[in-house]
């Protein structure tokens, strides 16, 4: 077999990252939790920002191994409805993705979201992190001091936990079943909730 001088490679590998910058690279990215009811309605919003890369539906806040959607919405255990967000934090920051979380909640309501009652559909944002955490606190702060809402912000922010992603049914269903998603979005109240707080909604 016939070598190729030491040199030789190492002019070859920088040629090849002078052409295409981006090989060679580990862009890191990271990931969001946040539960906001009902989490059909909350996966399109993230899913049309620049940035984020993918993102998954499913279970966070409880101790049980390998919850089911039948088990979560019995109401049984600490589970909620929610969405992991895996992003590039070069093109789409933590605070960015919290921005886009306030406008699809209602985050004066302690007790779920919209029609859906229960603590499985109860609001929350779960940080991995003490930036995290700090960033959050900070961003629900800002937005009580917004004058946009007459009532307490309610929305908990809590440690994060294990996140399982939900069945393959519930994934993109606003893709899935756009006309049973849109009736389901409209009558819950959630676009009316979001046009009239937000000037226009998503």
């Amino acid at each position: 077999m016939k070598r190729i001088p030491l040199l030789a490679l190492f002019l070859a590998i920088a040629v090849a990252l002078l052409v295409n910058p981006g090989r060679g690279q580990n862009s890191a990215t990271k990931t969001a939790v946040f539960a906001g009811g009902c989490f059909w309605c909350i996966q399109p919003a993230f899913d049309k920002a620049t940035g984020v890369i993918k993102t998954v539906v499913g279970y966070s806040g409880g101790t049980e191994p390998n919850p089911t959607y039948e088990l979560v919405t019995s109401e049984k255990t600490r589970y909620r409805e929610s969405i992991e967000i895996t992003y590039d934090p070069t093109k789409i920051s933590y605070d960015q993705l919290l921005d886009i979380y306030w406008r699809q909640i209602d985050p004066t309501q302690a007790d779920g979201q919209f029609t859906d009652i229960g603590p499985s559909y109860r609001a929350a944002i779960f940080y991995s992190s003490d930036d995290e955490k700090k960033n959050a606190e900070a961003s629900k702060e800002k937005l009580a001091g917004s004058g946009k809402f007459n009532r307490p912000i309610v929305t908990e922010i809590l440690p994060a936990m294990k996140f399982y992603p939900a069945e393959a049914y519930h994934q993109k269903y606003y893709q899935q079943n756009p006309a049973h998603f849109e009736a389901f979005e409209k009558g819950s109240g959630r676009v009316s909730f979001e046009k009239k707080t937000w000037s226009g909604g998503r």
